[in-house]
């Protein structure tokens, strides 16, 4: 009988720094792929879009796409929302789950409480859906190594709960899974921004509104909440 297989691919969003009024949250998004349903058709599918867009072999990174930073400073904001579009409905038609840990920095003054907080919060996730994690033989963590601090409190916690676990570095150009856990980080931090009616020019003139933020996209993507 072969092994059910359970992918979990995580990306966050901030750092382990002190508070900043700009950058108050800490945010880590786990998405969860489970291997048996087979996505090859809708990877094909998303590099043939990207290609149409002038987007060859390209990670999308969702923040920068939205502020017209980095790669896409040059691009025109239609191009760009050709661009998240094409990624959000690849998201939006694709078997996963995700769950996401929101943390308030102000509430953490040091990186003591940031990393106890954000190791109690992932280690809930695990618990509270002992069932779903339980039904697979493996588990793959699959994560850029991009924070230290953050793979080691990966390691710590998945180690400790599950004994059936890989964990493997990974490039974001070469996982599309990878690109939709940093498409979702953003979704799920501005939806705290749209709380607080807290939006940037950039993201105002991105969506519109707040009220379109939600209906387009925050709504679509909650239903793939474990």
């Amino acid at each position: 009988m072969n092994k059910k297989i359970l992918s979990v691919f995580i990306d966050e969003s901030g750092d382990f720094g002190s508070y900043e009024p700009h950058s108050p949250y800490y945010l880590v998004t786990i998405v969860l792929h489970n291997q048996s349903k087979n996505i090859t058709e809708n990877i094909n599918n998303f590099d043939s879009h990207l290609q149409q867009l002038g987007y060859h072999h390209h990670a999308v990174h969702t923040g920068p796409l939205i502020r017209r930073e980095s790669v896409y400073s040059s691009d025109l904001m239609e191009d760009r929302k050709r661009l998240f579009n094409a990624l959000f409905h690849f998201a939006r038609k694709l078997d996963f789950r995700y769950s996401c840990v929101k943390l308030k920095k102000i509430e953490c003054p040091d990186v003591i409480t940031l990393t106890s907080k954000l190791s109690k919060s992932l280690s809930e996730i695990l618990r509270n859906n002992e069932s779903f994690w339980n039904s697979f033989d493996n588990v793959i963590i699959y994560y850029d190594n991009g924070q230290i601090e953050l793979t080691k409190i990966l390691t710590s916690v998945f180690s400790t709960l599950y004994s059936n676990v890989e964990f493997r570095k990974v490039k974001p150009v070469d996982y599309k899974l990878f690109q939709i856990a940093d498409l979702i980080c953003t979704l799920e931090l501005l939806e705290e921004k749209a709380l607080n009616n807290a939006f940037s020019h950039s993201e105002k003139d991105f969506f519109q509104s707040i009220r379109e933020f939600k209906k387009n996209y925050l709504k679509q993507i909650k239903k793939k909440q474990l």
